[in-house]
């Protein structure tokens, strides 16, 4: 699985800054003020205000999720349906279902819909999305999602199709089917055939680094503008069709990126909603200080829509270190932690920060099941912590635990907020500033000379897998991944393989859930809270939702008022 990003924001939010956030009375179901969205129609120019200087649009580099800016450009097999009221779902976009699977589950095979087409016209056909899957292996291409690459079969040392040729895991038998031969089963191919480097590229196509500013296009849009540093437009792809496409609306006659924009000046524009900024939502994060004044601006306060919750954010402990190795040491943090002052430290108060967390797979993922191995108060229970230092040999408390921090993304103050509580209870932690590279390096590297850190999490995918392997994994510890507790257990291992090969989702979310009791069991982390994310866009725009996943506002289906 590819490493992420600390903190990585996703799709054109990929750079950008704020804090996960809410309106307290203001939440994904109560958009615009309890529907005082706009009523939209066709056409118009949509505008998306972003802080970044860079739309990164090649598929085989992007991280972007399906709902998000490549979206609009490219289609792939499958597509994500995402309501306020439900799990995402994954639905066929290129494809004429979700995908067939073999007896094994190792065989997946996918048959193209009729009178599909780029923008210039020529027909999609099924060696293309072979093409564009090979390309996300070349070296020069790098960067992108990666799930796919560990479980085409061969796939190992397959260095693209400039220099490895043919990947024969791929087949095309003819233009409308496409079949991939994997190296085990796995359930949740599906959901992988809707990643970027499913998008169908022409093979001979994309051979350069220009196709990252001028890719053919297969969605709704096409790129008319790249100004780096300035902005992106998108036209109308003609010969995209809508009868054929389940995910978006292509309503927007054009949509621009307006890129370079200061984050606050991005919330004060929209606030002001004049000129085109009433046709415009801002793609990065409402800053808590700025939310704070928004609950009074009745004005405003409708056109902030919020998520129900994002990104899981928690402490992973060191498994692999001293008295850390200790399960009934790592389980008295479950107590000792301060979730409300750590919601404070994110966002200013309980209120905009996001719900206490007490799971690992996140809200909106099918399967999740609610549950609480460690009740206690959101402020800790300091006893109970001490009651389990002393059983697991340590009634003195710890001390000396070497506490990693990135100094970016307001993480010293998150940080400090853990060592305190901590503190209460004989837990003496020592804070190690780092820059964001510099952390990165240190505990997703092959060394693990540390005891404790923060991370945040936001499944690539909207499947309990996201949330359970890329952390817990053994194949995820060092090397770049993000197993940052260093854990790794068998049995968690077996089920998760367990999981991934199991065919009928209604089973394999239930061996999900089974496996997020199993590890909290052990406490390689505690859960610190489930961050919400609220957006801001203006009074033209309509057809502005969050789904229960992700945490970020489905791009394919916004519209403007006439």
């Amino acid at each position: 699985m590819d490493r992420r990003g600390f903190l990585r924001m996703i799709g054109a939010t990929a750079a950008m800054t704020g804090a996960g956030s809410l309106l307290a009375a203001c939440n994904a179901n109560e958009r615009a003020g309890g529907g005082q969205q706009a009523v939209v129609a066709a056409g118009g120019t949509l505008y998306v205000l972003s802080d970044t200087t860079s739309l990164h649009l090649d598929p085989a580099k992007s991280q972007g999720l399906a709902i998000t800016s490549l979206g609009l450009l490219f289609r792939r097999l499958t597509v994500w349906k995402t309501s306020p009221d439900g799990p995402a779902t994954v639905v066929p976009d290129l494809a004429t279902d979700i995908g067939r699977a073999g007896a094994d589950g190792r065989t997946w095979t996918y048959t193209l819909k009729d009178g599909l087409a780029y923008a210039d016209g020529t027909p999609i056909v099924a060696a293309d999305i072979k093409y564009g899957i090979e390309r996300s292996f070349a070296p020069a291409f790098s960067g992108g999602l990666g799930y796919h690459k560990a479980l085409l079969a061969g796939a190992e040392s397959y260095r693209g199709p400039f220099e490895g040729g043919d990947l024969a895991s791929i087949e095309t038998p003819d233009d409308k089917t496409i079949v991939f031969h994997l190296n085990r089963s796995y359930g949740d191919w599906p959901w992988l055939a809707s990643m970027p480097a499913f998008a169908p590229v022409p093979r001979g196509k994309g051979t350069d680094a220009t196709y990252d500013t001028q890719p053919v296009a297969s969605g709704p849009y096409q790129v008319t503008k790249y100004a780096k540093g300035v902005e992106v437009r998108l036209g109308r792809n003609p010969h995209w069709d809508p009868k054929t496409d389940v995910a978006r609306t292509g309503l927007a006659e054009e949509i621009v990126f307006q890129l370079g924009q200061d984050a606050s000046v991005i919330s004060q524009r929209l606030i002001a909603d004049s000129g085109n900024d009433a046709y415009a939502f801002g793609s990065a994060f409402v800053a808590p200080a700025q939310l704070a004044q928004l609950q009074g601006n009745p004005a405003v306060k409708p056109r902030v829509v919020t998520s129900k919750s994002g990104a899981l954010a928690y402490l992973a402990l060191n498994t692999r270190r001293g008295p850390l190795a200790n399960p009934r040491v790592r389980q008295a943090f479950q107590y000792a932690v301060d979730k409300q002052a750590y919601q404070i430290a994110t966002a200013g108060s309980v209120d905009l920060a996001g719900p206490v967390a007490t799971t690992l797979i996140t809200e909106g993922i099918a399967g999740r099941e609610v549950f609480d191995l460690y009740p206690a108060p959101p402020t800790g229970d300091v006893a109970k912590a001490k009651e389990l230092l002393a059983a697991g040999g340590y009634p003195n408390g710890l001390d000396n635990l070497d506490f990693p921090v990135s100094t970016s993304n307001n993480m010293a103050d998150k940080a400090q907020a853990i060592q305190a509580a901590l503190a209460r209870a004989g837990i003496r932690a020592t804070l190690r500033p780092l820059d964001e590279d510099a952390w990165e390096a240190v505990v997703t590297g092959n060394d693990g000379s540390y005891d404790l850190t923060l991370g945040s999490w936001q499944p690539d995918f909207p499947s309990a897998n996201a949330n359970i392997q890329p952390l817990f994994g053994s194949s995820e510890i060092g090397n770049g991944g993000y197993n940052l507790s260093r854990y790794s257990v068998p049995e968690v291992d077996a089920l998760i393989s367990q999981a991934q090969g199991t065919l009928d989702q209604a089973a394999a979310g239930k061996l999900w859930a089974q496996a997020d009791r199993r590890i909290l069991q052990d406490s390689p982390v505690v859960p610190l809270i489930y961050t919400r994310n609220s957006f801001l866009h203006g009074s033209k725009v309509g057809d502005f939702t969050i789904g229960e996943f992700p945490a970020y506002p489905n791009y394919l289906q916004i519209g403007l008022a006439k």
